[in-house]
C-alpha cells in the first residue's frame, strides 16, 4: 500500500470514525460524509495515474487525459449513486403521501394490539415479508411511518425500529429482489431466484427470529398510542375512506409494482419510483381539486399538496448517502476492496464460510454493494462446486451481505434511513443492538451449513 493510499484510507477511518460517535461530537454525520468524500477524491487527484494503471489497465490517455478519465470515473460512480439516491427519495416522498393523507390508517387498525410483546411479532413478520416483495429500504420506511401511528413512548419505539432494520435485511437477502446486493447476484447470473429462495430463507428467517424473540425482554406492559392532535373533519374536505384507500394501495402496490416494470422495461428501479410518484402525485392532486385554498391544509398537515409535502423530505438522509458511498467508490478505485477480498481468500484458505462471514462483517462498515461488486469480479464462476452458479459461495454472499449490514446502523440502507427518521445514535445501537444482530447473523449462517450438508 503506498503512503497516498494509506492516506486516503485514513481520512475514510477518521471520518467514519466521526460519524460513529456523532452524540459525541455533535456534528451531523451529513456534513461529515461529505467531507470524507471530498477529502479522499481530493487525495487520490494528487496522483491519479497509478490508480488508474492499476484499477483501469485499458487506459491510455497518459497524463494528458488525466483529468478527463478521472472526472469521467467519478460521473459513473455518481450516476450510479444517484440511482439510489433518486429512489430513496421517491419512495420516501411516496410514504409520505400516503401517510398524511390517511393511507396508514387502517392498516393500523390491523396491527393494532395493546400488548407491546404481540407488536414486536407482528412488525417482525411483516417486516420481512414485505421487505422480500419490495426491498428493505423501502419496507423500512413504511413500517416506520406505521410505527409513529403505534408508538407513543421513544424508547420502545427504538426498540421496534431496531428490530425493522434486522428483519427488513433479513427479508430482502432470501429475496432476488428484495435487496441490491441480490439483485447484482441474479442479473449477473450468479444465483437463480429458486435457488436462493429455497436455501436461503430458513438462515435468513432464523436471522430475523432470534433477535426478535432477545429484543422482546426489553419490552414490558402495555402499549400507550400517540395522541391525535388533528381536528381535521370530512366536513372541512378531508378524503373520505375510499379515497384513503385509494392513496394506500396506489402508494403500496405501486412501490410493490416497481420490480415488475424493471422486468418488463429493463430500466433501472428508480424509473418505476417515479412512474409511481407521478401517478400517486396526479391522483391526489384530483381528489384535493375541488377544495378551496382555505381547505387545503390543516395545522398537522394531513391535507397538504405533494408539493408541500416535499419539504418534509429528510435531506440531510440523502446527502449523508451521497457522502458514504462516493467516499467509499474512491476505496475501490484505489484498489483497497479488491485487495481486502483476495487477502481473506488467502487468510483463510478459501473456506468459504469464514470468507463469506467476514464479508458480512466488513458490510455492515462499508457499503456492501462494492464489497459484492468487488467479489463478483474477483472470483470467477466455476461450472461445479462451492463456486458455481447457486454455489455455496454466492448463495453465501447474498446472506451475509444481506443481514451482515444489520449490526451495525450505518451497516444498510435500512438502518441509514431509519437512522434518519428515527434519530438513533450509532453509540446506542452499538451497545443494545449490535451483539443480538450478530448472535442472529451467526444462528442464519450455522443453519446453511447443516442445510446444505443434510438437506441438499
Amino acid at each position: 500500500m503506498t503512503a497516498l493510499t494509506l492516506a486516503i484510507v485514513v481520512a475514510f477511518v477518521l471520518g467514519y470514525t466521526c460519524i460513529a460517535t456523532e452524540s459525541l461530537t455533535k456534528v451531523n454525520k451529513a456534513a461529515v460524509a461529505l467531507l470524507m468524500f471530498v477529502v479522499c477524491w481530493t487525495l487520490y487527484m494528487f496522483d491519479p495515474l497509478q490508480y488508474l494503471n492499476l484499477m483501469h489497465p485499458d487506459y491510455t490517455g497518459g497524463i494528458a487525459g488525466m483529468a478527463e478519465k478521472v472526472t469521467t470515473i467519478i460521473q459513473e460512480h455518481l450516476g450510479d449513486t444517484s440511482t439510489t439516491l433518486f429512489f430513496l427519495m421517491g419512495a420516501m416522498t411516496i410514504v409520505e403521501i400516503v401517510d398524511q393523507n390517511g393511507g396508514f390508517n387502517w392498516v393500523r387498525g390491523v396491527m393494532k394490539t395493546h400488548s407491546k410483546r404481540a407488536l414486536l411479532w407482528r412488525i417482525a413478520f411483516m417486516t420481512f415479508i414485505l421487505s422480500a416483495i419490495l426491498d428493505n429500504l423501502t419496507t423500512s420506511i413504511v413500517m416506520i411511518m406505521i410505527l409513529r401511528k403505534l408508538v407513543a413512548d421513544k424508547q420502545d419505539r427504538l426498540i421496534y425500529a431496531s428490530l425493522v432494520i434486522i428483519a427488513a435485511n433479513s427479508g430482502g437477502a432470501f429475496s432476488p429482489i428484495g435487496d441490491v446486493t441480490t439483485i447484482m447476484l441474479w442479473n449477473k447470473g450468479l444465483i437463480t431466484a429458486a435457488g436462493v429462495i429455497m436455501e436461503i430463507i430458513v438462515p435468513s428467517l432464523i436471522s430475523m427470529i432470534i433477535p426478535a424473540f432477545i429484543l422482546q425482554y426489553y419490552l414490558k406492559g402495555e402499549l400507550k398510542m400517540p395522541e391525535e392532535n388533528c381536528n381535521c373533519n370530512a366536513d372541512l374536505g378531508d378524503l373520505t375512506e375510499i379515497q384513503r384507500r385509494a392513496v394506500f394501495c396506489i402508494g403500496v402496490g405501486g412501490l410493490m409494482f416497481v420490480p415488475v416494470f424493471k422486468s418488463i422495461t429493463h430500466l433501472p428501479p428508480f424509473v418505476g419510483i417515479l412512474l409511481v410518484l407521478g401517478v400517486l402525485w396526479t391522483t391526489t392532486e384530483l381528489f384535493y381539486s375541488h377544495l378551496t385554498h382555505g381547505h387545503e391544509e390543516c395545522e398537522c398537515g394531513t391535507m397538504k399538496r405533494v408539493s408541500n409535502l416535499l419539504s418534509r423530505i429528510d435531506m440531510s438522509t440523502i446527502l449523508f448517502f451521497l457522502g458514504i458511498l462516493m467516499a467509499v467508490a474512491c476505496l475501490s478505485e484505489v484498489g483497497v476492496l479488491s485487495a481486502m477480498g483476495e487477502g481473506l481468500n488467502v487468510i483463510f484458505d478459501g473456506n468459504h464460510y469464514l470468507v463469506t462471514g467476514i464479508i458480512g462483517v466488513l458490510s455492515s462498515i462499508v457499503d456492501n454493494v462494492p464489497l459484492v461488486a468487488g467479489c463478483m469480479g474477483m472470483y470467477p464462476v466455476a461450472a461445479t462446486g462451492d463456486m458455481a452458479v447457486d454455489g455455496i459461495f454466492w448463495q453465501l454472499l447474498a446472506y451475509c451481505a444481506g443481514v451482515g449490514g444489520s449490526m451495525l446502523i450505518v451497516g444498510s440502507a435500512a438502518g441509514v434511513v431509519v437512522m434518519g427518521l428515527e434519530k438513533i445514535t450509532f453509540g446506542w445501537y452499538m451497545k443494545k443492538i449490535t451483539w443480538i444482530a450478530f448472535v442472529g447473523y451467526l444462528a442464519g449462517i450455522i443453519s446453511y451449513y447443516f442445510i446444505r450438508t443434510f438437506v441438499f
